[in-house]
């Protein structure tokens, strides 16, 4: 049965291949359909890649499937577009939570100074936030792609929007690569190609994982794919009862059933009808990996107060709630929403009275306020993931050019590489940083 697979999948391989030599047998190679450079993607490291070409020169020609460029790039930062994140080189590569190492040629070549020199340059205004995040003044992620788009352009840059069928290499003629479009009779001919295609997140973007395909073409390798920056799902009932809620200034620890902890911080999360998200949980998630199944968060609600102090706040509210059931007495403590939930984790009865609960009972309610466990059993679905971890193998790539090591003339840029980050406008930089060093090098 394995022969018989092999072998149909060899004839399937060599009607591909005779089409193929058909297309380039028929086709009319001229100057109109050969290009310096071929950039596959438009989304922003597709952008970058083709403004730098050009601006060195470069023929350029950037094929996006969709009927405009930067979908996925609009809806960014809630449709604010985080562009970078106004820091230094160590501080980024601190929040490359993969194959940071990798990234150290492209920063240092392409900075996040950088980056705001680019769009202010271009006439759009930048501003800073809290935690060093940048965005446009105007809060539109559309004057970014719009600047891009005008920039490549103006540079001369050949847009087309078709979708891409195969790359392939001719070794037979110079070297060439040849482009074949669904629907089309012709080829393109380029000297290099820049894969920019995306990950498998926002897939009505148009990221629905074609480069990885023609990624794998070439010879590459392709790691593990799985959601990143994504909510987490939890059966608990505590989560639908508190659904809505947005608690700020807590901690939360991702710990194994065996004890390991995963990921630690404190800022912000929210509940929701399926589990948890939120910056918190969206950066801890870059970190759960094959572990998703074997995790427990704890939520410290007063992340401030160690044991003895919070000890010592709920006496002094207890001792002026005295005639007061227990599940009236947390309001100045606890958000309303979590003070059931809370109550029922920690055992005492809520009806009980105040002037009753017992020191016991009390370390048992400091428990469950610094330490509050939620069962995680999965990641929500990767359509929902901001990024998507994995991709191609960074061994497989010149971390100084973007080219490929397996492949000359063959360049990847953007979220089709294999590496992670935070949240924060670190993402978009790997874009950039990699784009533009993959149009430098291409």
């Amino acid at each position: 049965m394995i022969l018989i697979y092999s072998n149909i999948k060899k004839l399937i391989n060599q009607v591909e291949n005779k089409k193929i030599f058909n297309m380039f047998k028929n086709s009319h190679y001229n100057n109109d359909s050969k290009y310096d450079i071929v950039v596959v993607g438009g989304g922003p490291a597709g952008l970058m890649s083709a403004i730098t070409a050009s601006r060195y020169g470069k023929k350029t020609l950037l094929i996006e499937k969709n009927s405009f460029c930067g979908k996925k790039l609009n809806i960014t930062g809630k449709g604010r577009c985080n562009v970078t994140n106004n820091c230094d080189t160590q501080v980024f590569l601190a929040n490359v939570t993969k194959n940071n190492k990798f990234m150290y040629k492209s920063i240092s070549e392409f900075s996040t100074n950088d980056v705001i020199d680019f769009f202010e340059a271009l006439g759009v205004p930048l501003k800073t936030e809290r935690g060093n995040r940048v965005f446009p003044v105007s809060d539109k992620a559309n004057d970014i792609t719009d600047a891009l788009v005008g920039e490549a352009k103006a540079q001369g840059v050949v847009f087309m929007h078709k979708c891409v069928r195969k790359i392939t290499k001719d070794q037979s003629n110079n070297d060439l690569f040849s482009i074949s479009l669904i629907g089309e009779n012709t080829l393109i001919f380029s000297d290099s190609v820049i894969i920019c295609t995306g990950g498998l997140s926002y897939p009505k973007t148009g990221s629905t994982g074609d480069g990885y395909k023609f990624a794998q073409s070439f010879g590459h390798t392709i790691t593990p794919l799985m959601p990143s920056l994504v909510p987490l799902e939890s059966p608990d009932e505590i989560c639908k009862e508190a659904m809505g809620l947005s608690l700020k200034n807590i901690g939360v620890k991702f710990i194994t059933k065996n004890g390991k902890t995963l990921f630690s911080a404190e800022g912000e999360m929210l509940f929701t009808h399926f589990g948890v998200s939120g910056p918190l949980v969206l950066s801890a998630s870059a970190h759960l990996n094959n572990m998703i199944e074997d995790v427990i968060l704890y939520i410290d609600f007063k992340p401030a107060l160690d044991e003895t102090v919070l000890d010592k706040r709920i006496l002094k509210i207890f001792d002026q709630c005295k005639n007061k059931d227990f599940i009236n007495s947390l309001d100045t403590l606890l958000p309303q929403k979590i003070i059931a939930p809370i109550v029922k984790y920690s055992g005492i009865s809520p009806r009980k009275k105040v002037n009753l609960i017992t020191k016991e009972e009390r370390k048992k309610l400091i428990e469950v306020i610094k330490g509050l466990p939620i069962t995680i059993t999965s990641f929500r679905p990767i359509d929902e993931a901001i990024i998507t971890s994995g991709g191609v193998n960074v061994k497989e790539i010149n971390p100084s050019t973007m080219e490929s090591k397996l492949v000359k003339g063959l360049f990847f840029a953007g979220e089709i590489i294999d590496i992670d980050c935070y949240t924060g406008g670190f993402n978009l930089q790997v874009a950039f940083s990699t784009g533009y060093v993959a149009g430098s090098n291409a």
